[in-house]
């Protein structure tokens, strides 16, 4: 089977629309979100919970480190399986439930939205098919405004769910800092789109397994670059924080090991580099994405923008390595564009 040029590929084109589907985004659901925001300032939830599979859980992990840095809000990520499978009830009274999904389809996010609301919960949906059934079922449909997205592997929508959590906050913190970088986003993308990262392509072709590091907000676009590496190139890589990764996983880098490292340009990303300069001095094969990095990217308009830059530099980036290595991005093996789970 021949493979198409890099420039060819479906995952290549939708990615390269992120930075156009987020600022049609922010246009589009502004007042939406302003609303949103006001009514959560004029009644706060206690807490806030997530409930997502696959790249969109990637999302809600950004979300969970935005939502409790920025507001202070304990932000939990609720196992589907809890409401799905063993119908367990849970005490979610005024709680914000931010559901996060392309299609809007998977049963057991259904079922866990439909307890959350018989639980007293609110509903936010964040989904890119604006008519499903999960959009219907939710208080309130924040749309990712993606389109249609035909490669298996989810990159545009990853970034809609990104922005729209990114937008949401920015609005509810009331976050001048916040609110400005919104307006530079898309154009901060553009230009991580044109990053160079061939070494880190060129560097892996060959590689069996690796880690890849992230702290913070930083962590959910560690998880979403391993999740990439597995489903697109046949590439066992495993996500961790930089501070988890010395609780044992550490272990196993040593010469030669690949480590791909995401620094952001905030209080961890100190703590990220030490953790990198100790891999590269055991003589591991370090990569690190940032501003002055091997893999450089932009200068973020704010550090919580600099998760969705370090995404878009990388979709390019796997798109090249997955073909070199012989595999087709857009056509992963055992894998369909909507996974339905109970």
């Amino acid at each position: 089977m021949s493979l198409p040029a890099p420039h060819e590929t479906l995952m290549y084109r939708e990615a390269a629309e992120a930075a156009d589907v987020i600022a049609a985004q922010f246009a589009r659901n502004q007042v939406a979100v302003e609303t949103l925001a006001a009514s959560l300032r004029a009644a706060p939830p206690p807490f806030v919970v997530t409930c997502a599979r696959g790249s969109s859980d990637h999302a809600a992990t950004y979300a969970k480190y935005l939502l409790e840095t920025r507001l202070g809000l304990v932000t939990a990520s609720a196992s589907p399986s809890v409401g799905s499978v063993y119908e367990a009830p849970l005490q979610l009274r005024g709680a914000l439930y931010i559901v996060i999904s392309q299609s809007g389809r998977s049963p057991d996010l259904l079922r866990n939205a439909e307890a959350a609301r018989a639980a007293g919960a609110r509903v936010v949906a964040l989904v890119n098919v604006e008519d499903s059934p999960l959009a219907q079922l939710a208080e309130t449909v924040i749309a990712l405004g993606a389109g249609a997205e035909r490669s298996v592997a989810a990159t545009k929508s990853y970034l809609a769910s990104l922005s729209a959590i990114l937008q949401l906050v920015a609005y509810w913190s009331q976050d001048a800092a916040l609110i400005a970088a919104l307006r530079m986003l898309p154009d901060a993308l553009r230009q991580a789109w044109n990053s160079d990262w061939s070494s880190l392509t060129e560097g892996l072709v060959p590689a069996h397994n690796l880690f890849v590091l992230g702290r913070g907000l930083g962590l959910g676009a560690a998880q979403e670059a391993a999740l990439k590496f597995k489903e697109t190139c046949g590439l066992h890589a495993e996500a961790y924080s930089s501070a988890e990764v010395k609780h044992g996983p550490m272990a196993l880098v040593g010469p030669g090991f690949p480590v791909l490292a995401f620094a952001q340009p905030d209080e961890t990303g100190a703590g990220t580099r030490a953790v990198v300069e100790e891999f590269a001095a055991r003589d591991a094969q370090v990569w690190l994405a940032a501003v002055g990095g091997d893999l450089a990217l932009p200068a973020a308009p704010h550090p919580a923008c600099a998760p969705l830059l370090a995404v878009q530099a990388f979709y390019r980036a796997i798109n090249a390595l997955a073909l070199r290595r012989g595999h087709n991005p857009d056509l992963p093996p055992h894998l369909n564009k909507v996974t339905e789970t109970v």
